[in-house]
């Protein structure tokens, strides 16, 4: 990965909160004809927010979000990255900067669930299929999970 982006963690309901959130909009639920709901977004005051942007400008160019499920497992949602810079390693970037993250803060489990689409990419970064595909927002996602 290109030393022109950097990650950081951001805090919920904030300016850069709300650009994460317009980001996501964007790139998974506007395909899907989908909208956020406050209801859905207040449940995601207890996550760890991280925004990855370029440097040169300071623009977002991608997030995601990491949910505590147990004091050793967090759970990856919502990987978004510009549509105009998706391949170029952004989301792998990502990805790495978070698991490391998760580590210091004594967390020992990742898990994810992986739209169909994007199973190669995380089986690349060392996440392993549990359980059987099934259908979450109406397409075919597999748990997936690495051990940190």
């Amino acid at each position: 990965m290109s030393p022109s982006y950097f990650c950081i963690p951001i805090d919920f309901a904030t300016p850069e909160y709300d650009e994460t959130v317009s980001l996501r909009y964007d790139i998974l639920r506007k395909p899907l004809e989908m909208e956020f709901h406050t209801k859905d977004l207040a449940t995601e005051f207890d996550s760890f927010h991280i925004a990855c942007y370029q440097i040169a400008t300071l623009q977002l160019v991608g997030c995601l979000i990491l949910k505590p499920i147990n004091t050793s497992t967090l759970k990856m949602r919502q990987v978004a990255v510009r549509q105009e810079l998706q391949s170029v390693g952004i989301g792998s970037y990502m990805v790495k900067y978070s698991e490391v993250f998760a580590k210091n803060k004594g967390y020992h489990l990742m898990e994810l669930h992986a739209r169909s689409t994007a199973i190669e990419f995380y089986t690349k970064l060392g996440y392993q299929a549990v359980g059987k595909p099934f259908k979450e927002i109406g397409l075919p996602h597999i748990k997936m999970s690495r051990s940190l």
